[in-house]
C-alpha cells in the first residue's frame, strides 16, 4: 500500500516537472521566435556576403506512383520533398535559451530557395505547401513538405506490354545561378524504403546526377539534381487481357482451312476472326501515344492480321477450284503427280466422301448413285430402249415356237418363217444402238464425275498444305513475342 502510494507521489512529481519544463520552454521559445524574426527579412538570400554560395541539399523520396498516362506521356507521382539549407541571420545561443536547440515555424516566414521541378507537366503553378519548417540554433533549416508532381516524361513503347521506362525527375532553382544558389543532392539515389507497391509497375532504382549546364540565354552556370525513374511494366493483365486472346483467336484462322468446303462458312470465319482482331488492335491504339514506335503487341497484330487477310485469300481461291466441275479442263499432269499422288498421302487426303477407316462405302454406293444421276433424257430413253427389249423376247418366244426341232443354230430354217427371223435380227440391231447410246451416256457422264472429284481432291488437298503452314507461322509468331518478353 505504501509502495504503491510512494509510486502514485513520485508520478505526479515528474509530470509535474515536465509540465514546469514545457511552460519554460515555451517562454523561451517566444522570446527567441520575437528576437530572431524582429528584423528579419525572407525576401533575401540569407547570406553575410553577396558573393558567398549559398548550399541547398535535396533530398526526395518517392512514397506512390500515382498514374502513368503514355498517351499524354505524363507521369504523376506523390513525393516528400526535403530541403536543407543554412541561414546565417537565424542563429541562437542555446545556453541563452534554457538549452533550446530547435523550433517549428512556419516555412513562409523564412527564405526558401526556388526550387523547381524542370520538367512539370502540370498547368497549375500554385505555391508549396506552407509546413513547417526545423530551426536549429545553428542556423540550419530543414523544410519537408509533401507534393504531387506531374512530370513529362518521353515513353518508348515499342516492347509494349514488356517495356521498361525511365522517367526524369529534374529539380532545381528558377532564378538563381550556381553562383548564388547551388544544389546538391543528399544521396545517390531517391528514397524508395516507403514506396507503395504499384499494380502496374515495378521500381527498379531512382539514381540520382547532378548537372551543371549553361543555357544560351546566360553565361552563368546553372546547377540541378535528376532523379531518374526506373519503370518496368507489369506484364500479366495485358498477356491474360490483350495477348492470349489474339493468340487463341489467330490459331482460328488455320482452321479454316479444315472446315469442309460445302459448309459455307469458311470465308465467313476468316472475316470474323479479322473483325476481332481490329477491336483489339483499336484498344492497343487509344493507350499508346500517337508515336512512330509501334508497340511489340501491335507488330504482332498487325502481322496476324496481313495472315488471316492471306488466308482468306487463299480460301476463296481454293474455293473456287473446289466448284470447278465437270465443265472445267482436266487436272494438269504435274498437278496429278505432285498434288494427288505424293502430297495427298503427305497430308492423309483421301478421295472425297472417303476416310481412313471406311473407304468402301462410297464404292458400294456408286452403282445407284449413278443411276440416281443419270440425266431425265437419258433416263428416258434408257426405258424405251427397256421396253423394246421386252417386246423383243416375247417375240423371240412366240418364234421359237414356230421353229421345227429340227432346226440347227438358226440357218436352216423354212421359207416361212424367214420374214420373221428377219424382223427379229432388225429389233436386236435398234436394240444394240440404244444400249450402245446409254453405255456412251454413263461413261461421260462418270467421266465428267471423275472430273470434277478429282479437282474436288486437288483442293482438298490445298486446304491442308496452307492449314499446316499457317500453322507453324502462328506458332513461330507466339514463340518470337515470347522470346522479345525474356
Amino acid at each position: 500500500m505504501k509502495t504503491s502510494l510512494v509510486c502514485c507521489l513520485s508520478l505526479v512529481f515528474t509530470t509535474g516537472i515536465l509540465h514546469v519544463a514545457d511552460a519554460a520552454q515555451g517562454k523561451y521559445a517566444q522570446m527567441l521566435f520575437n528576437e530572431l524574426f524582429e528584423s528579419y527579412s525572407n525576401a533575401l538570400r540569407p547570406v553575410e556576403d553577396t558573393d558567398t554560395v549559398l548550399n541547398v541539399t535535396l533530398q526526395i523520396t518517392l512514397s506512390q506512383i500515382k498514374d502513368m498516362d503514355e498517351r499524354n506521356q505524363i507521369l504523376t507521382a506523390y513525393l516528400w520533398i526535403r530541403q536543407t539549407w543554412y541561414d546565417a541571420y537565424l542563429k541562437w545561443d542555446k545556453d541563452d535559451y534554457d538549452g533550446l536547440d530547435s523550433i517549428r515555424i512556419p516555412s513562409n516566414l523564412v527564405w526558401r530557395p526556388d526550387i523547381v521541378l524542370y520538367n512539370k507537366a502540370d498547368d497549375d503553378f500554385s505555391e508549396p505547401v506552407n509546413t513547417n519548417i526545423v530551426l536549429r540554433y545553428d542556423g540550419k533549416i530543414t523544410w519537408d513538405a509533401p507534393a504531387i508532381t506531374k512530370s513529362s516524361c518521353v515513353v518508348d513503347v515499342s516492347y509494349f506490354p514488356f517495356d521498361s521506362q525511365q522517367c526524369n525527375l529534374t529539380f532545381g532553382s528558377w532564378t538563381y545561378n550556381g553562383n548564388q544558389v547551388d544544389i546538391f543532392n543528399s544521396l545517390d539515389s531517391g528514397d524508395l524504403s516507403d514506396f507503395i507497391e504499384d499494380v502496374e509497375w515495378e521500381i527498379h532504382g531512382m539514381p540520382a546526377v547532378k548537372n551543371v549546364i549553361t543555357y544560351g540565354c546566360c553565361s552563368e552556370p546553372y546547377p540541378d539534381v535528376t532523379y531518374t525513374l526506373i519503370l518496368k511494366r507489369k506484364s500479366s493483365f495485358y498477356i491474360f487481357n490483350l495477348l492470349l486472346p489474339c493468340l487463341l483467336i489467330s490459331f482460328l484462322a488455320p482452321l479454316g482451312f479444315y472446315l469442309p468446303a460445302d459448309s459455307g462458312e469458311k470465308v465467313s470465319l476468316g472475316v470474323t476472326v479479322l473483325l476481332a482482331l481490329t477491336v483489339f488492335q483499336l484498344m492497343v491504339a487509344e493507350s499508346m501515344p500517337p508515336s512512330e514506335n509501334v508497340p511489340l503487341i501491335g507488330k504482332y497484330y498487325i502481322a496476324t492480321m496481313t495472315m488471316i487477310t492471306a488466308s482468306t485469300a487463299l480460301t476463296i481461291i481454293i474455293m473456287n477450284i473446289h466448284y470447278c466441275g465437270s465443265g472445267a479442263k482436266p487436272v494438269p499432269q504435274w498437278a496429278r503427280v505432285v498434288i494427288l499422288d505424293y502430297m495427298s498421302k503427305i497430308f492423309f487426303v483421301y478421295d472425297v466422301g472417303e476416310n481412313c477407316t471406311s473407304s468402301q462405302g462410297l464404292k458400294e454406293q456408286d452403282p445407284k448413285l449413278e443411276k440416281m444421276n443419270i440425266c431425265p433424257k437419258e433416263q428416258e430413253k434408257y426405258e424405251g430402249a427397256r421396253r423394246q427389249l421386252a417386246k423383243i423376247r416375247n417375240n423371240d418366244t412366240d418364234l421359237q415356237k414356230k421353229l421345227p426341232d429340227d432346226i440347227c443354230d438358226g440357218y436352216g430354217v423354212q421359207r416361212e418363217n424367214t420374214r420373221d427371223i428377219v424382223s427379229c435380227c432388225s429389233c436386236y440391231r435398234t436394240l444394240i444402238k440404244n444400249i450402245e447410246y446409254i453405255a456412251n451416256c454413263v461413261r461421260r457422264h462418270k467421266a465428267n464425275h471423275a472430273k470434277g472429284v478429282e479437282w474436288k481432291k486437288v483442293a482438298k488437298v490445298m486446304d491442308r498444305f496452307f492449314m499446316w503452314i499457317f500453322f507453324i507461322m502462328v506458332f513461330f509468331m507466339s514463340v518470337l513475342i515470347i522470346g522479345k518478353a525474356l
